[in-house]
């Protein structure tokens, strides 16, 4: 549901060198938004009044909410807008940008450091993770704005009545558990998860646990959950945003000794856009504040549970938090 295409693979659907060309891959022909909105707190001044920008997301529902709020954002601000949200895919969205189809998009850090500049170890803090990208994608025309608190990573979670039977808080009391009674520790886990280096195998390596294969089922991530929430595995692979953490009273495990990855949102802006119109930075920075994990599951869940429009959501929040107003 969240993720067709996961955030942490470094080929999204297509080759690097065929990006937008391919049949698929490329940017939708996109649409205005035409909300009826005007300045709150943000774009007073219509500062981006004359802009023509074009903002794109990923597919997965928490792009398409963020790209939404980009957007409605910018309206404010007085810019027109071309939406082009729900590209697939994290390289054609990252490309789009990069090669000037697009203006800016909502992206995370560890997305960025790791599959698009090609690192292997990410950086433990986030402040410097940002920092680290930033630096190395203004040589590639690209400018990173500040980051929000939301931190889309992954994480175990359990439900509550293996809560009350485990009392674990952290991942360093999940490894201890696992080495005290190890057939208590059953995962539930995406495949990709269990074989990937920022994943299973990293993890136990860094809490110095061994999960017995046979405490291990792998899964589609939508089915993840509903069986954490079940029961069927003491612990579930999560993504931190995801609303049905929320919605399904998950206890979340905290990654004590933060081994995985940073995955905040910041906007990646054209840098010849920003250059053009250097106020898309006071407009946005307000609203990428106000962005963290509480919130990002709110409105995750508004349409992963409760099926509403990722668009309608993004609009509601804006206006709920007085960044802008309707018109009239």
């Amino acid at each position: 549901m969240r993720r067709p295409v996961s955030l942490r693979g470094a080929g999204a659907l297509c080759a690097v060198g065929a990006l937008l060309a391919a049949a698929g891959c490329g940017l939708t022909s996109g649409s205005p938004m035409v909300d009826d909105v005007e300045p709150g707190t943000v774009g007073r001044g219509e500062p981006l009044k004359g802009a023509d920008l074009t903002v794109v997301s990923k597919e997965f529902t928490e792009q398409l909410i963020l790209g939404a709020i980009m957007g409605i954002a910018f309206e404010a601000a007085g810019a027109d807008v071309l939406d082009r949200t729900g590209i697939q895919g994290s390289v054609g969205t990252r490309a789009a940008v990069e090669n000037g189809d697009a203006d800016a998009t909502y992206e995370y850090t560890g997305t960025a450091w790791i599959t698009y500049l090609g690192n292997s170890e990410p950086v433990t803090d986030p402040r410097k993770q940002w920092e680290a990208v930033r630096a190395a994608d203004a040589r590639k025309g690209l400018t990173w704005l500040a980051p929000a608190e939301l931190n889309n990573t992954y994480a175990l979670a359990m439900n509550q009545a293996h809560f009350e039977k485990y009392g674990t808080r952290t991942l360093s009391e999940v490894a201890e558990l696992a080495k005290s009674d190890p057939g208590a520790v059953t995962l539930c886990v995406e495949g990709e998860f269990a074989n990937r280096a920022d994943g299973l195998p990293g993890l136990e390596k860094a809490y110095g646990m061994s999960i017995p294969a046979g405490n291990i089922t792998q899964m589609d991530t939508g089915i993840i959950y509903t069986q954490t929430a079940k029961g069927a595995c003491a612990y579930g692979e999560v993504y931190t945003t995801d609303g049905r953490i929320r919605s399904m009273n998950l206890v979340v495990m905290e990654d004590d000794k933060k081994f995985f990855p940073n995955y905040n949102a910041a906007p990646m802006v054209r840098t010849a856009t920003m250059e053009k119109w250097p106020a898309i930075a006071e407009v946005l920075d307000p609203v990428t504040k106000a962005l963290d994990n509480s919130v990002a599951q709110e409105l995750n869940a508004k349409v992963d549970v409760d099926g509403e429009d990722p668009h309608q959501v993004a609009l509601d929040w804006m206006k709920e938090k007085g960044f802008v107003k309707e018109t009239g």
